[in-house]
């Protein structure tokens, strides 16, 4: 039976390789806490927030993430595709996730703003109705996504090619609008 928390905020915490292994945290607060060194296995967060944490390069490979707010994190080159898809809920902002994985998770209603995802992979992932909300996305890989009535209106940078990502009812900006043709050679001026 994993080790339960509810309703308690941890601050200014480095944590080790296990430290958080086997535990379930709902309606939890993490502030300034550091992660990179954590290879996380059987933890589960429901409905909890994370400021100004360190994520970087940590091991999330058996991790539930049920609602959960990330603000002003670091979480780069961090895979997210072994995660629990049961209930998997995750939302960015003001964060760093370049070189971050996604892959082939179902991520619908996800909001990222005012982040940086660069390089980061939605290599077949269900990203319908997702809001990238003045987010970079230089780099970024959507071969075989769906992002239908996904919203990119505000964002930059993005190369993707509507052959090979499913774009229905997906917003663009008329400035961002080459983003869409880098493969057929064209410019928007």
């Amino acid at each position: 039976m994993p080790e339960y928390f509810l309703d308690q905020t941890f601050q200014n915490i480095f944590y080790q390789e296990e430290d958080l292994n086997h535990k379930e945290f709902e309606a939890c607060t993490f502030k300034n806490c550091d992660f990179s060194q954590c290879h996380f296995i059987a933890v589960t967060f429901i409905d909890c927030i994370f400021t100004n944490c360190n994520f970087n390069g940590s091991k999330i490979n058996h991790v539930a993430l049920r609602t959960v707010h990330f603000y002003h994190c670091q979480i780069k080159e961090v895979n997210f595709a072994m995660t629990d898809k049961f209930i998997f809920e995750i939302h960015f902002k003001d964060c760093v996730l370049d070189f971050s994985k996604f892959y082939a998770l179902k991520m619908k209603g996800t909001t990222f703003t005012n982040c940086s995802l660069i390089a980061v992979d939605f290599m077949q992932t269900d990203l319908t109705t997702i809001h990238f909300i003045n987010c970079d996305l230089h780099r970024t890989e959507f071969d075989k996504a769906i992002a239908n009535k996904a919203d990119f209106s505000t964002s930059r940078n993005y190369t993707i090619d509507p052959k090979a990502t499913k774009l229905k009812k997906a917003v663009f900006s008329i400035e961002n609008l080459s983003g869409l043709l880098f493969k057929h050679d064209v410019f928007v001026d």
